[in-house]
Order: C-alpha cells, then structure tokens, then sequence
C-alpha cells in the first residue's frame, strides 16, 4: 500500500494586525512584454532590522529575506540588503499578470504594492484592398488588421506623406486579446499611381509595425502638341510639322489628327503622331486637333494654324526703329518748351530796377553843359530819381 505525502508549503508567520500601506516602504508598478523579464524592487528607506519579503497576488511568499518558499525557479534573486530585495520573473507569461505585495515584517505590517501588467503585441498586420487595379476618380476602400494584443493597439494610415483618418473597431476576443480593424475609404487620382498606403500599428510592445500596399490607378491620356518647324511665323509656302505627345496609363496605343469642323489637307501626311503639312497656304488655316484614347477614357489637344504673307514680320524691326527714333524726338521738343516756360514764368516775375541821378535844377539850367556840370557835381543837393522798367 502507497502512502502519498502531502506537498510542503512554507509561508511567512502571520500578523494579526492589519497591515498598512507604508510610506517607509516603496516600489514601482512593471509593464513588461510577454515572454521577457520583469524586475519587482521592494526598498526600504529607514529599516529597523525588520524583515522584508515578497508576496505574490495570491499572497504566497515568494521571498522571505533571501529565502525562496516558492518553488517556481523562475523567481531569483538579484539583490537583498537591510533596505532593498530585489526579485527577477523570467518568461513572464499572461497568468503573472497581478498586484505583487512587498511587506515590512513590522506590527502592524507595512505594505506597498507592484503592479504587474503583462503587454503581448499583436500579429503581423494584414492590409487588404478591395480594388487591386483603379480608375482615376473612383472610391476605394482598405482595412487593416491587427490581431491578439493587450492592451489593444492604434492604427494610423499614411498615403504617402499625408494622413488619412481610418474608422477602426475593437473586439475583445474570448481569451481577453484585443483585434483592431482599421477602415480606410479615400478617392484616387492620377498622382497616386505608385504611391504606398501604409498601415502603422502602434502598440506599447512594438516599434515600427507596419504594412503597405502600393495603389495602381489607370487614368486618361495626357496630350499635348509640339510644333517642330517652325519656330517663328507659319507664312505661305513653308512647312509645318507637328508632333502629338501622349501619355496615359495603359498608354494609349494610337493617336489620330483631325481639322475642327473641316477635313484635313490631302496632302498632310500622318505619321504615327506627327502631322506634315508642306508649302502652306492660307486655304489651310484652321484648328487642328490631336486625339488620344485608352480604356479610361479619351482626351485632345488644339493647335491654331493662321498661315500669314510670305514676308510678313520682314519690315517689323525698320518700323520699331522709326518709332523709337520719333519717340526720343518728341520727348525733347516736349522737354524744350517746357522749360521755355519755365523761364519765362520766372523772367515775369522779376522786375529790373534802374536808377538814374538827374541834377538838383538841370530843368533849370541853361544849356545841357551846365545840365552835366550840376548832374556831376551836385551830389549833395540832388534828388534822386528811380524809374521802374517793367
């Protein structure tokens, strides 16, 4: 007959004061990754020789001074002194998740309290896109997903170098995960061909989680006409040579020359997306339009034909010259009679004055001598005499 021993569990004497909670004694709460190593520190500020130990949240003892009651090597040591035990959790799994006790073996005791919260990060994201292939203009939609974290994570979107807002939404899962699933709906152009949507899942576990797609979007050709010859004037009996630039995706696979609201001359060649017209003459005069179509859509550009004189624009540089030439003449007779003007203006506003000394009696003197005699050398008894020329 087999005679089973009951398992040997040691826990630490017990008070029968109620314990307090400390100010003596402190600790600090431990966020750490699922399968990672938390650190528990219980540190002692003034220590009466008391003891400290470790409760786990079950309240177990998982350390009494130096001493492991607990049979769960995972918990080791790393320090223990008069005024610190420090304890390492190696593995840490969900099921460690907890309030752990450190406790100062005083009456009554004194207690502080470590948190423990476990962090599992979420799967790899799974971006997927409802439309693989996009026409310009049309709605799309994407949504991103990130499964089986705690504690639940965000999802931003970029497109890009700009933000775009996701709708997300959250379910708890039976075994207390969190699934987040972004929803992302947004109109497309031409620009966004090639560009990257990424989803970035942010979560306390991780750093720089994210996955991308790349937008293909097809969109209507872009035409434009380049005249190749000439570069001036199209006057009569010259060429014209046109080329039809075409871009679209898919590329369009023709492009075709037409004359608005008239046929073009028969004797234009046609080449691909060149258009050749020789010896030009005012009969062809007209809007000539180049055409380009895909399965997105269909899109043109004009080109205005106006065939002038043969020597026209000849006699244009003479004339500018002339013009100027009477211009600058102009000017200066302009800038002559005004300052004619001027002058005479200032000449009218100045009076002259001018003296003339007549001898005190030459209305009575005899003959003109006598008159010249007084006049030279009467000063003192003279009158002076002013006459005002106007």
């Amino acid at each position: 007959m087999h005679m089973h021993r009951a398992p040997v569990v040691i826990y630490a004497p017990l008070s029968l004061s109620c314990p307090v909670v400390s100010q003596n004694l402190v600790t600090d709460n431990v966020s750490v990754v699922e399968g990672e190593m938390a650190i528990i520190s219980c540190r002692v500020k003034n220590n009466d020789d008391s003891v400290i130990q470790l409760l786990n949240p079950n309240r177990q003892t998982i350390y009494f001074r130096d001493m492991r009651p607990l049979k769960d090597a995972r918990f080791q040591l790393v320090n223990f002194s008069d005024n610190e035990l420090r304890v390492s959790l190696s593995n840490v799994s969900l099921s460690d998740e907890g309030r752990y006790v450190c406790q100062l073996y005083t009456d009554p005791p004194q207690e502080a309290y470590a948190d423990i919260t476990v962090l599992i990060p979420p799967g790899n994201p799974i971006i997927e896109a409802r439309d693989e292939v996009l026409s310009e203009g049309n709605e799309t939609e994407m949504t991103c997903t990130a499964m089986s974290s705690k504690p639940a994570a965000t999802i931003r979107w970029m497109k890009g170098d700009k933000e775009l807002p996701g709708k997300p939404k959250v379910e708890l899962t039976y075994d207390k995960m969190y699934t987040v699933t972004s929803r992302l709906t947004f109109t497309v152009s031409k620009e966004d061909d090639g560009v990257p949507v990424v989803c970035i899942v942010d979560h306390p576990a991780v750093k720089d989680f994210q996955a991308q797609k790349y937008l293909e979007v097809q969109y209507k050709p872009e035409v434009k006409i380049v005249v190749e010859f000439p570069q001036g004037l199209t006057r009569e009996g010259e060429n014209l040579e046109l080329t039809c630039q075409a871009k679209g995706k898919p590329q369009p696979q023709r492009v075709n020359w037409v004359k608005v609201d008239d046929d073009v001359p028969s004797h234009a060649v046609i080449t691909g997306g060149d258009l050749y017209i020789e010896n030009l003459n005012k009969s062809y005069n007209g809007t000539y339009r180049c055409v380009a179509s895909n399965s997105v859509g269909e899109s043109y550009d004009d080109y205005i034909l106006y065939v002038y004189d043969s020597r026209a624009g000849e006699g244009a540089p003479r004339t500018v010259d002339h013009a100027v030439i009477g211009g600058v003449v102009a000017v200066v007779v302009f800038a002559m009679l005004c300052l004619l003007i001027v002058l005479g203006r200032y000449f009218a506003r100045h009076k002259g004055t001018y003296f003339t000394h007549e001898a005190k009696g030459a209305d009575d003197a005899a003959d003109a001598d006598t008159a010249i005699i007084n006049a030279e050398g009467g000063h003192t008894n003279s009158d002076e005499k002013k006459e005002y020329y106007i």
